[in-house]
């Protein structure tokens, strides 16, 4: 594992053990999203794009056969609240995104979990790291 990965397990990790405090819950909450960006960089913005309305390279080029989602109308498309566990599920390849058939969008949870290989400590890791993720592009919700 390279530095940039320990380096960023490290943020994420003391995000998460912040965050299972009651005390000071929304800037712990606005830590752990901080922890999510460098996951969404990695492996989502090359569709979604940087700001994340559905217009990434992939997209831009034309190089998807369904046009990736604008992830910051998520709340608003439902309506007016964070799908947080769906979300969650739809990463870590549990619920398919519907509308989509066969699905396009990779199951991160699995490319997350096979990285992470037999070890459990890094399949508690995964599931942070899902997590993280989900609480960053929750910080992007449009009003």
């Amino acid at each position: 594992m390279g530095v940039k990965r320990w380096t960023r397990l490290a943020v994420l990790v003391g995000a998460v053990s912040m965050w299972a405090t009651p005390d000071g819950a929304v800037a712990q909450e606005q830590d752990v999203a901080a922890a999510g960006k460098p996951f969404y960089e990695d492996n989502c913005m090359v569709c979604h794009g940087q700001a994340a309305k559905g217009d990434g390279p992939m997209a831009t080029f034309g190089l998807l056969s369904v046009p990736a989602a604008d992830l910051t109308q998520l709340s608003k498309r439902n309506g007016g609240k964070f799908p947080f566990w769906k979300v969650y599920r739809v990463i870590d390849g549990r619920e398919e995104v519907k509308g989509h058939g066969v699905r396009e969008m990779p199951i991160w949870g699995d490319e997350f979990r096979l990285d992470a290989g037999s070890d459990a400590m890094r399949h508690t890791q995964v599931r942070g790291q899902i997590l993280a993720l989900v609480y960053y592009l929750q910080s992007l919700q449009e009003q």
